[in-house]
């Protein structure tokens, strides 16, 4: 019976591992980036400046702020880019607002009081953690609801818990059986 389990194991720690190799190792890639994307001098994540005021009594309107954001992105990045924010990002201790954009992964950092343009840059961490979890795919066909992204997290989180129990059973299960031989 153990013989046969493990048979049956390594045949789907095989078939498993050729047909999602390449996934696996793109997961690997991706997620190594996304924990180092704090200490990539910028490159992966952009660093966070500091404004001049962290008293909101002092600040423009998020209003203010979005419309000077919006122009910036048209005038000194691409005027094509849309304007779709995906979110803002106020960090009140270190006095900016952050304008984060749906599209094209880009992000413009504001000083809160004056508007001032503090950084200008490309989220890449955004890009690399949306390859990580598929959701690119959902971006690309422009589907809004993450179908693509839930069923490419469930076959590999599945697929990652199929290994290991498979892969576990690979080391296990022979030294059960030369445990029964030798009794």
């Amino acid at each position: 019976m153990q013989v046969a389990i493990l048979r049956i194991s390594r045949k789907i720690h095989r078939t498993m591992g050729a047909f999602l190799f390449l996934f696996f190792f793109i997961i690997a890639i991706t997620g190594l980036l996304l924990g180092w994307k704090k200490n990539s001098n910028g490159w992966i994540l952009p660093e966070t400046t500091k404004g001049i005021s962290t008293n909101f009594d002092n600040w423009k309107t998020t209003k203010e702020l979005l419309k000077i954001s919006d122009s910036i992105l048209i005038t000194k990045v691409d005027k094509s880019l849309s304007t779709k924010l995906d979110r803002i990002d106020i960090r009140k201790d270190k006095g900016i607002v952050k304008f984060i954009y749906t599209y094209d992964y880009w992000e413009i950092q504001l000083d809160g009081q004056s508007g001032n343009v503090l950084r200008i840059s490309q989220r890449r961490s955004d890009f690399i953690e949306d390859i990580h979890d598929g959701s690119f795919l959902d971006y690309y066909f422009k589907n809004d609801g993450e179908y693509i992204k839930l069923i490419y997290t469930s076959i590999m989180g599945l697929s990652l818990f199929l290994f290991t129990v498979t892969g576990f059973w690979l080391w296990f299960g022979p030294k059960l059986i030369r445990n029964k031989k030798r009794k």
